[in-house]
């Protein structure tokens, strides 16, 4: 169940996707076609934002190898919760840029 508030005119104009802020925030459906409406109109006023984060994610991603590369900074000087979260990102990286050496038509079908 989610929960969503509306306006006075009835349009949603906020939503939850667990969480009920106040009385007069009403329960609905997870497939309520409003309220899918309202999350896939959302995000996409939100698109050029994440895919800015995204981006700048990537390039600090980028300056952390480089300044641990020249030894200006260690791996060690982050905290776990960081390291972790680090090591993530270059294994997907990793398994990302295997996925794409290999094309479909190198593939030999079964």
């Amino acid at each position: 169940m989610a929960y969503i508030l509306k306006n006075k005119e009835g349009s949603i104009i906020a939503a939850s996707p667990d969480t009920q802020v106040s009385a007069d925030w009403i329960e609905v459906e997870n497939s309520d076609t409003d309220y899918l409406h309202f999350l896939d109109e959302e995000l996409k006023k939100h698109h050029t934002f994440r895919e800015s984060d995204i981006q700048l994610a990537r390039v600090l991603e980028d300056l952390i190898s480089i300044l641990i590369e020249r030894n200006l900074i260690s791996y060690t000087d982050f905290p776990s919760a960081a390291q972790k979260r680090l090591n993530e990102r270059q294994t997907l990286r990793q398994k990302n840029n295997l996925h794409t050496l290999i094309s479909d038509d190198d593939v030999a079908p079964l």
